[in-house]
């Protein structure tokens, strides 16, 4: 059911913990694909619940109900010059999905592009929520302003829950000046580690790198190499040969429309369209650790890799069999602090059966059902969406 109001989410939320009635939540729909399939009885569609809330460009925050398009978002901020920092992806394309990202979706997944490596993660710009809890109640935590959280941050928590903490209705974000002009040093021909390894060092110069992906190279194409800079043109044009002096390499440089579609394409992963024959991973680690992983998977499976975040986020396609090579993949990040892997795009019955979410330790997991508990007590909310079970 499309739900319009804040009250009528609360009042069928309500209806549902009577009855003891699992829901599945959503929004636009286009990133339901990547979660575990969701076993309920009816579904709360926010897809109704629209319009900006509030927003006060001087103060640089804006909120909105939780099923309001993302696009609506991002062209009330254009009037004004302004952005969201993390640079949300859409992923219709590679997930084969349609309708309208929402800006309760982009909190659910915790959605984050290429920028993350500077401006953070969806999570880190998130400054206020309120959500519909397991017991039919409003809970509203954080604010329009940055602050100090003592106690449970309910904020960061929702981001990245899949909807299985509670029905998001609004969320507030800060926001920052959108950058005067970008543009793109490619450097040609690097092996992966490489790459990677020209990445890292760029990141630790003082010129504010804030987009850094490596493209391997494909069909005879020679493999790229990308550092992203943002700001005024006489800056830029004094940034970029220095940052090639620094890095000793020399590239070519991408400005205007190529570097917005190439940016684009690497924050959407267009690369790797959705098709029936091949599953999609999605890989989190240390960034110096992303070829090494990569490597450890190809030995034992063909895949095709993009790197992004400095080699910290590895997008890896590989073919479609019993695991889509989970166990492969898996332990190849087992020996990474930190890495973990998650089955992005598959289908319905591989999801069933595999953990798309990197599987808890014992005590990561009595902590997440405790979580669960204490916000839906019966369960009810995308039952399974992230473990089973819970």
């Amino acid at each position: 059911m499309s739900l319009a109001t804040e009250q009528a989410v609360v009042d069928f939320v309500a209806d549902a913990v009577k009855a003891g009635r699992p829901l599945t939540i959503e929004g636009g729909g286009t990133r339901s694909p990547v979660t575990r399939p969701v076993q309920s009885e009816d579904t709360v569609n926010l897809s109704g619940l629209t319009g900006i809330t509030l927003y006060e460009p001087a103060e640089m925050v804006i909120g909105a109900w939780a099923g309001t398009p993302l696009a609506e978002i991002e062209a009330a901020l254009a009037e004004k010059n302004q952005i969201l920092s993390f640079e949300p992806a859409d992923y219709r394309t590679a997930l084969g999905t349609t309708g309208e990202p929402t800006i309760g979706g982009v909190v659910a997944g915790n959605i984050s592009g290429p920028r993350r490596i500077l401006a953070g993660a969806a999570r880190d710009n998130l400054i206020g929520v309120r959500f519909v809890n397991g017991r039919g109640e409003i809970i509203k935590n954080g604010g329009r302003v940055m602050k100090n959280v003592t106690g449970l941050d309910l904020v960061k928590l929702q981001a990245g829950a899949w909807g299985t903490l509670g029905v998001l209705t609004e969320v507030i974000f800060k926001v920052t000046p959108r950058p005067p002009e970008g543009r793109t040093l490619v450097v040609e021909g690097l092996p992966n580690r490489d790459g990677i390894d020209l990445l890292g060092r760029a990141m630790g110069t003082p010129f504010e790198v804030n987009g850094a992906a490596h493209l391997p190279g494909v069909d005879g194409k020679p493999a790229r190499t990308l550092m992203r800079l943002e700001g005024f043109p006489d800056q830029l044009d004094y940034r970029i040969p220095e940052l090639m002096k620094a890095l000793g390499v020399s590239g070519s440089t991408l400005t205007g429309d190529d570097h917005a579609a190439l940016w684009k394409a690497v924050r959407d992963i267009a690369a790797f369209p959705a098709n029936s024959n091949s599953a999609l991973w999605r890989i989190s680690c240390p960034a110096m650790s992303g070829p090494d992983i990569a490597a450890a998977i190809t030995a034992h499976r063909p895949a095709d890799v993009i790197y992004d975040w400095s080699g910290g986020l590895v997008w890896l396609q590989t073919g479609i069999d019993q695991d889509a090579g989970a166990d492969v993949i898996r332990t190849a990040c087992e020996p990474h602090s930190g890495a973990h892997a998650t089955l992005f795009r598959a289908p319905p019955a591989i999801k069933a059966n595999v953990p798309v979410f990197n599987p808890l330790e014992p005590a990561h997991m009595a902590l997440t059902r405790s979580i669960k508990a204490s916000l839906d007590p019966q369960g009810l909310f995308n039952p399974g969406a992230m473990y089973a079970g819970v």
